[in-house]
């Protein structure tokens, strides 16, 4: 062997060793589920499943309890749920395709797009006994970055005492002014659907049917919906609702399984399909075929923090029924272009800074972690969001996997 072919060997060795060093691997996967069975007694949750992926493959999927209780039905992975807001970072992808072809920018006010938001105005003072306030002009134009990011001003009414007031007050829709500028806060809010609906007079056709080509066809999720197959309807979980009592109630499934179309929330899937999205962000936007559908610049972009020197605030409780205050990460972590953006920590066993993640109301979670390769699925479903006994579920389960990984 000459020196040349000496040197080669010598390269693609340590390449492989690499690639091996590299390689997401999860040492016992027996020690993660027996954690989620034994919590799942414990917390007399329903069902869940869990699911853990690398670049390549699923390393962990696991299913436990029942998906439909009164039927006696069992969960399996490809049981499927309502995501709620975990719509929300697939719509925002869908929206940067569009930066990418140059027929949006994050930086344009959405005013030039629905013009109302031209006439909104920002909260100056608010009586809380009383529901009254006045308001003054805002300092700048919201812009669709600052929709994407939940820094708009905009807030939910279930995650803040003010705007709950002034719903019930009669106050709705976009006559509900900001609580602060544009741009100087971070507040939970519908603005990724207001952008949604300008991607859908951009493009002439629904947000279901650009998600359906752009993202769902390429990605093989063919289990994700806005609209749920009559063929599919027994796979679909039923929803609970924990009382005061910490029972949970049951809700049937209605004959017909569908939602609004809408980018804020919505969709029906299954942890897999999720794992499809998940592994297009880890691979920087290229599909498992090998099909680019978002440059790295513009995955980097939705896991860029957006908020500069602020942070992402804990979220009133004003119906504790429905979420109770959230989210993990408050007071510490920023917030991306739909993801919330894992700040620096000192917590071992847990996701690495510049994590990417997000939930939906029924304790639907995840998160994408590029530095370590990994994402990680938790789905339940019941409300309310955030019960303690769902997040206790969620760090378990992320500690589990974290100190099994190699």
């Amino acid at each position: 062997m000459n020196t040349k072919t000496n040197t080669l060997a010598a390269i693609t060795g340590a390449l492989l060793a690499c690639t091996v060093a590299t390689a997401a691997e999860l040492a016992d996967t027996a020690r993660i589920d027996n954690y989620l069975a034994n919590e799942l007694a414990i917390r007399e949750i329903p069902g869940l499943v869990a699911l853990v992926v690398d670049e390549d493959e699923v390393l962990f999927v696991e299913a436990h309890g029942q998906r439909n209780v009164a039927d006696g039905l069992p969960m399996t992975t490809d049981t499927i749920f309502r995501i709620a807001s975990m719509t929300k970072p697939i719509a925002t992808t869908a929206i940067m395709m569009l930066v990418e072809e140059g027929k949006l920018s994050l930086d344009e006010a959405i005013s030039d797009y629905v013009p109302e938001y031209a006439e909104i105005e920002v909260i100056s003072n608010f009586n809380a006994s009383d529901g009254s306030f006045t308001t003054r002009a805002p300092a700048s134009p919201i812009t669709i970055r600052q929709m994407l990011s939940h820094s708009s001003g905009l807030a939910y009414s279930f995650a803040s005492d003010t705007v709950s007031a002034l719903n019930g007050n009669g106050i709705n829709g976009i006559t509900v002014p900001l609580l602060y500028d544009p741009g100087t806060g971070w507040s939970y809010s519908h603005g990724i659907s207001v952008v949604a609906r300008v991607l859908e007079d951009i493009e002439g056709i629904g947000l279901d049917v650009f998600m359906k080509q752009r993202l769902f066809d390429p990605l093989g999720m063919n289990d994700t919906s806005f609209v749920v197959p009559t063929s599919k309807n027994a796979r679909v979980t039923t929803t609970h609702n924990r009382n005061a009592e910490d029972a949970f109630i049951e809700n049937a499934n209605p004959d017909e399984i569908r939602s609004g179309v809408s980018g804020d929330g919505g969709l029906n899937s299954t942890a897999s399909d999720y794992a499809r999205f998940i592994q297009l962000i880890l691979n920087d936007g290229v599909t498992a075929d090998g099909e680019r559908l978002l440059s790295s610049a513009a995955v980097a972009e939705l896991g860029r923090n957006q908020l500069g020197d602020r942070l992402v605030s804990l979220q009133d409780e004003p119906s504790p029924n429905l979420a109770r205050s959230f989210p993990l990460g408050a007071n510490r972590d920023g917030f991306g272009l739909g993801f919330q953006v894992t700040a620096a920590h000192s917590i071992p066993d847990m996701r690495a800074p510049g994590s990417m993640s997000w939930a939906g109301i029924f304790n639907t979670e995840f998160w994408i972690d590029p530095a370590t390769g990994i994402g990680g699925v938790l789905l339940m479903q019941y409300l309310p969001f955030y019960d303690p006994d769902a997040i206790e579920v969620l760090l378990g389960f992320e500690e589990a996997v974290y100190s099994e990984l190699r």
